[in-house]
């Protein structure tokens, strides 16, 4: 289900695609796999947001990328992640990882944890052009630097310390508690996406819950709050 106000467009978590097995559960924002919707085939640069649950000890074995700038957004537990470039890291909350997957990578992820699930975000994005040197990058952005106020961890020129990004976006990330109000100004020749990571917001009055996600067409003002507790990701796009 969808609903349009003003310049926006709200895609509530139940108009997901889903897809689950026995040590995963996955809910797609955009057509992933054997979702397909038409409508939902992306958003400018953004294609896919998968909101995953893996289980203890679980995860994907050694698969493929090719051209696809690869963000993985931890919301708890912890990611192993191996790659073909040598790279050995866990990535936890508050942490950004980044992957070019350029003209080819071979990775895999598993739940760090044999106790613990694991819940995190994985976006696509495509790249502002093909056959790249693929590239790992990976940071930490400590929750103070999140609360109550967005923080830049996604950006093309790396600015404020983000993960460079092969593509002309700027990814911010914020945790807010009662109170804390953000004002946000998508300017008119841009495009925004706003994914409700956890917990309840307000959205220029729309009560928005985690999973949906908000797809931003032009100059709008933006004010998010929240009565209760939330974690958002903001993406400004070209």
């Amino acid at each position: 289900m969808s609903q349009n106000t003003m310049n926006y467009i709200i895609h509530k978590s139940n108009s997901r695609g889903h897809s689950q097995i026995d040590w995963l559960d996955s809910y797609h924002t955009f057509s992933f796999s054997h979702f397909y919707d038409p409508n939902r085939m992306g958003f400018r640069s953004l294609r896919v947001i998968n909101d995953d649950r893996i289980a203890p000890g679980a995860g994907f074995p050694t698969h493929g990328h090719r051209d696809m700038e690869i963000l993985t957004y931890v919301l708890s537990g912890a990611v192993e992640h191996k790659d073909s470039l040598g790279t050995g890291s866990v990535i936890r909350p508050g942490d950004a990882q980044i992957m070019s997957a350029g003209t080819g990578i071979m990775h895999s992820e598993f739940n760090h944890s044999q106790t613990e699930e694991l819940h995190l975000l994985q976006i696509w994005i495509l790249p502002d052009r093909q056959g790249l040197t693929p590239r790992y990058d990976q940071k930490n952005f400590p929750v103070a630097e999140k609360k109550g106020k967005l923080r830049l961890i996604a950006a093309k020129d790396g600015r404020d310390g983000a993960v460079t990004i092969h593509q002309d976006i700027d990814l911010y990330t914020s945790i807010l508690e009662q109170g804390d109000i953000i004002n946000y100004q998508v300017q008119p020749h841009r495009y925004a996406w706003l994914q409700i990571a956890k917990g309840e917001v307000n959205l220029n009055g729309q009560e928005l819950k985690a999973g949906d996600g908000v797809q931003i067409t032009g100059a709008e003002q933006l004010e998010i709050s929240t009565n209760l507790s939330a974690e958002i990701l903001l993406f400004d796009l070209a």
